[in-house]
This record gives C-alpha cells, structure tokens and sequence, in this order.
C-alpha cells in the first residue's frame, strides 16, 4: 500500500543541513536546525498536512551545524517534538552539552515525550529483528574517539520511497559496512550524502555504485561554497543524469 510521502531538503543561513521526511501524518524532522531562512518553509510542509507539532526530531549529531542550541530551544518550543532520537555519545562541547541538557529537561516537563539515545546495543539489536517495512538503524555500532563516525545512520523505509541519512560518517569500515547490507543495495532511493558530501574516502565511486541511489542530496552550504563535493560523486551523478535524458 502506497503511503503519501514527501521529502524536503531546505537551505539555511549558515553551514548546516536540514530536511524533513512526512509519511501521511507522521512528520520527521532531520537535525535541530530552525532560523529564519528554513523555518517558513517547515512551516508550510506543516500546514499542507494540517499538522501542528512534529513527531519525531532526529539529530545525527551534536555538532552545531547539525544541532545548534538556539535553535533546538525554539524547536522544543514551537514544534514540540513527541519522540527525539540522538546519538547516545556524550557531547564533548558547550553547545552540545546545552543541546543534551535542554532535551532531558523538555523530556522531564513534557507529559507523553520521549528521548531515545541511539547506542551501539540497540544499532547491534536491530539486525536480530523483522525488519520487513520497517526504519533501521546502521550506526553507531560502536562510540569511538572520532566523533563524526559516532554518528546515527538512518535507513528511513516506511514511505513511498526509502531515504538513507548517512550523517557526519567518515570511517571507511562504516561505508563497507553499508555497502555490504543487501537491503540498502537494493532500496535506496534518495541518500543524503555522509558529511556534507566531503571529500574523505567515504562516499567513492564504488560506494555510489553499490547502493544505487536516485538522487544523492549534498548539504555543502549554498553553491558549493566550500568546494567539498567529490569527484566520484560528481562523475557519478553526471552518469545518472546523462542516462535519464538520452
């Protein structure tokens, strides 16, 4: 049974990412990222579903361009968020440990709202379960010294179409293991690029072409300005488009 489902990939004012993910009713939004420039039009995905508040508040990391406080606080505010998933990795920032701090309190105060901090057991755990038409979890498998490979992956898969979120990734063990998964070879439609699309052996051609995503969405600030989309993707995309179009 097909679901309605949209997906939203929104600019911002600063270095960051921002999307959302709407299945029906059921309203995701990807990192704690809400200023001017991006909240208008969060708003209006809102208001097209006549919804109110936002379910879930994903987090893939407690980096500020991915969680910035600020902006958390306005997001608990405003769209007050039902389930908020994190990485269970103990921030080591101020503007982390505020983001952690705010999010326990809003848990506390807020009757029916729920914190899940992602940890390795609970990534391990998943690969035990049923996982026909369901959200999977690929990372952390393990809370390491390297905080962007602390990162949560998400297999997003109960829409329409399925979106992987590969958040700050850089560890080429974590790509392999992706690469390896026969679900994500076979069903990804949209990927956001692991850590903005940079340039750090994570996303190669090979990656590209193993997991056959549709539409690869890079969140390398406006215009590329920090020049860090890479060459295999570059090649890559410029294949599919050209085989789109002949």
């Amino acid at each position: 049974m097909a679901h309605y489902t949209r997906f939203r990939s929104y600019q911002l004012s600063s270095p960051g990412s921002s999307f959302s993910i709407s299945v029906e009713k059921h309203f995701t939004l990807i990192e704690a990222r809400y200023n001017e420039t991006n909240a208008p039009h969060i708003q209006w995905e809102l208001d097209n579903l006549n919804l109110k508040y936002i379910d879930t508040l994903h987090i893939t990391s407690w980096d500020k361009d991915h969680c910035n406080y600020a902006e958390l606080c306005v997001i608990l505010k405003k769209l007050m968020p039902k389930n908020i998933e994190c990485p269970s990795e103990a921030p080591t920032t101020e503007n982390g440990q505020k983001s952690l701090s705010k999010i326990n309190e809003y848990v506390r105060s807020h009757e029916g709202a729920h914190k899940y901090e992602i940890t390795p057991a609970f990534v391990k755990s998943e690969e035990k379960l049923p996982l026909i038409g369901k959200d999977i979890f690929f990372n952390p498998i393990v809370n390491g010294d390297k905080s962007n490979d602390n990162s949560l992956i998400k297999f997003f898969r109960i829409g329409s179409f399925q979106i992987l979120s590969l958040g700050d990734c850089e560890n080429l063990e974590i790509a392999k293991r992706i690469m390896a998964n026969e679900i994500l070879q076979r069903e990804v439609d949209i990927m956001i690029l692991a850590h903005h699309g940079a340039d750090n052996g994570f996303t190669t051609l090979e990656f590209l072409k193993t997991i056959k995503p549709k539409v690869c969405i890079c969140s390398s600030d406006y215009g590329n300005k920090y020049d860090i989309i890479t060459q295999s993707i570059a090649f890559y995309t410029k294949k599919l488009i050209r085989r789109r179009f002949l």
